[in-house]
């Protein structure tokens, strides 16, 4: 029975044959892509009570939520794409086409609430950029190595607090300043990496069609899960995020500037975990990185739900709240990267980044009509605090339950061949898990045709 195009064996080489000095170049570029894309896709959030104060708006959760939706759906064929065409050509192309929403929403968009919208939709492209960048640094590195390495790729993130430092003061020195300066440099990014960025040595293009590579990614069980843990994890974190300016101005009573400034404090400590969570996946397990992040989310959301007024205590659990969340994202795609077919990682990512930022798109929604209802945040925080509860649940059981019977079709001598590397990236996962390597996981077993 023939293997699927999908899963070619490939003769261009390996991550092993990659040196050092390419490998930390194609990880550079692909995190600066995600910087300067994400800094694009989050130049709206912290003008949105600037919105409300100019009258464009009642409640800007739209505002901010249209953005995330669109960049969150459009992973899942942006991730499909990058298995054809590509890291190199797909990053450039996103930041470049990126530019004309960014020059739209700062000369047209900005005045007007209907403007606005469109422009947030299309602005909502760049954030597709997360799913061309996993898969292409996951195919750069070995196994042992790829959590730390996309964790570092997940600081890319920190773009938003790029956006939450820079907007508003560059916005008070000119309206159009902020969305000029993203456009100058999403240029100069798209032309470099175009001109420097190299696909992998072992990467080659999937040619089956794209309906059937995304229907055999969702037949992976590892897809479903890992997209509740991300949409947990990710969503979490896009939500307050974006969100946390109008919740501290809300609930705090603090000014647009300051309130920007602290939602900035809030994503560098998620920026900075996340690699972390990607480290400690590599060593200590996913799942046990998972199940500590996850704890510490519930507790967190718990204790704010009874609003603290405290600077310090309400400060302090935001904090270790967004430690959790960073954690929990970078573990979760270190889970990917071990227990999945390199070949199929831009698929899953794609659905997966998709979850994890249609998790962002709805809290700020919900928030925000909890607000005009009661004017308090508490159920909301204790509805994540019940789903992150449900998120440890799934992590737990994935570590009981690490690997499933062999695959019952028949295997061809190709197919053969080619199971070691799949039983190698269960294995490396390792601490999760003592069963033998003569078993192979669910989450890497091909789809024959």
């Amino acid at each position: 029975m023939s293997q699927p195009e999908m899963h070619q064996p490939s003769t261009a080489g390996s991550p092993a044959s990659a040196t050092k000095a390419q490998r930390t170049r194609a990880l550079i570029f692909a995190t600066l892509g995600f910087t300067v894309t994400f800094w694009a896709w989050s130049l709206i959030s912290p003008l949105g009570p600037h919105f409300v104060e100019e009258n464009l708006t009642d409640d800007s959760a739209l505002l901010v939520a249209v953005p995330v939706l669109v960049g969150s759906l459009g992973r899942i064929v942006v991730g499909a794409l990058t298995d054809r065409l590509g890291g190199r050509l797909m990053m450039s192309f996103i930041a470049l086409i990126t530019v004309i929403p960014v020059l739209f929403v700062g000369f047209i968009g900005q005045y007007n609430y209907a403007t606005l919208i469109v422009g947030g939709f299309f602005l909502g492209i760049a954030g597709t950029s997360f799913a061309v960048g996993v898969p292409y640094v996951n195919r750069w590195f070995p196994k042992e190595s790829r959590g730390s390495a996309i964790g570092v790729y997940g600081m890319g993130m920190g773009g938003t607090a790029i956006a939450a430092f820079t907007t508003v003061p560059l916005y008070n020195i000119w309206p159009q300043l902020p969305f000029v300066v993203a456009a100058v440099v999403l240029v100069v990014y798209a032309l470099l990496a175009f001109t420097m960025m190299r696909n992998p040595p072992d990467w080659q293009p999937v040619r089956q069609s794209l309906i059937t590579t995304l229907g055999q990614t969702l037949s992976v069980k590892l897809t479903w899960q890992a997209a509740y843990l991300y949409a947990l994890a990710f969503g979490g974190y896009v939500a307050f995020s974006v969100y946390l300016p109008t919740y501290f101005n809300n609930d705090y009573d603090l000014e647009p500037a300051d309130a920007s400034l602290r939602m900035a404090g809030f994503v560098i400590v998620a920026v900075i975990t996340r690699p972390l969570g990607g480290i400690l996946a590599d060593h200590l397990g996913a799942v046990k990185t998972l199940g500590m992040a996850y704890s510490l989310v519930a507790i967190c959301a718990i204790a704010l739900s009874f609003h603290p007024l405290e600077f310090v205590v309400y400060t302090s659990e935001f904090i270790a709240m967004s430690a959790g969340f960073g954690l929990a994202s970078g573990a979760t795609f270190a889970l990917i990267a071990q227990r999945s077919d390199p070949a199929r990682v831009g698929s899953i990512t794609g659905f997966v980044g998709a979850a994890g930022g249609l998790g962002g798109f709805v809290p700020p929604l919900l928030l925000g009509a909890m607000w005009s209802a009661t004017h308090d945040y508490s159920l909301g925080l204790l509805l994540l605090a019940g789903f992150t509860v449900i998120a440890l649940l799934i992590t737990l059981w994935i570590g009981a339950n690490p690997l499933a019977t062999p695959p019952t079709e028949p295997v061809s001598s190709d197919d053969t061949a080619s199971a070691p590397t799949a039983d190698s990236s269960a294995d490396h996962s390792g601490t999760d898990s003592g069963h033998t390597k003569s078993r192979i996981s669910d989450d890497d077993k091909e789809t024959r045709s």
